[in-house]
């Protein structure tokens, strides 16, 4: 993949996610790179990528996200947002370790109630989580073999990213690697 068509891809989004109404799917990028986003642009490492399943299903609900140490630092203060039926994306950065991201992914799961929904993103090389880790984790969490998740997405500290609308209405289809933003 060209360095200009992987950035039209994440621009796309961003454009659509901001500056208009109308509904639109998003699709896996097809290549990423963990470089940092301010090193010279013109020679990224770029990887071939595609989004991962762990659980098919099709489901839809509010979109709620982000850093998931952030979440957790939030919970039990009158700032937790209620994540009943929501469809919830998580990342981390790379200092995360995968004991560290179980434990945290733990703990949220825990005390969100019924979610709709999982998407992660994709990890950094630093932060030693491997597939094998992750899929470990998803094994040890009963709910994730009841909802859609899919996971290696294109949100967080990894090139490219997409803009999502929080609190948004949305459709995830893992069983086709889809996520369609409805109601933003």
């Amino acid at each position: 993949m060209k360095q200009a068509d992987w950035f039209k891809h994440a621009n796309g989004i961003f454009k659509k996610c901001l500056m208009q109404s109308n509904s639109y799917q998003i699709e896996s990028s097809l290549a990423w790179s963990d470089d940092a986003w301010f090193l010279d642009q013109d020679n990224r490492n770029l990887e071939s990528t595609y989004w991962k399943v762990y659980n098919k299903g099709h489901t839809n609900g509010r979109l709620f996200g982000g850093n998931l140490c952030t979440l957790n630092l939030l919970q039990g203060t009158s700032y937790m947002p209620n994540l009943e039926n929501t469809i919830l994306f998580l990342e981390d950065d790379e200092m995360t370790i995968p004991e560290t991201f179980a434990r945290d992914l733990s703990s949220l799961l825990q005390s969100a109630g019924k979610i709709n929904g999982l998407v992660i993103g994709r990890f950094q090389r630093e932060s030693k989580m491997t597939e094998e880790h992750l899929l470990f984790l998803f094994d040890k969490l009963p709910i994730l073999k009841s909802i859609p998740v899919l996971y290696d997405v294109d949100i967080g500290h990894t090139q490219p990213i997409f803009t999502f609308p929080i609190g948004g209405k949305i459709e995830l289809n893992s069983e086709e690697n889809l996520i369609k933003m409805i109601q933003f």
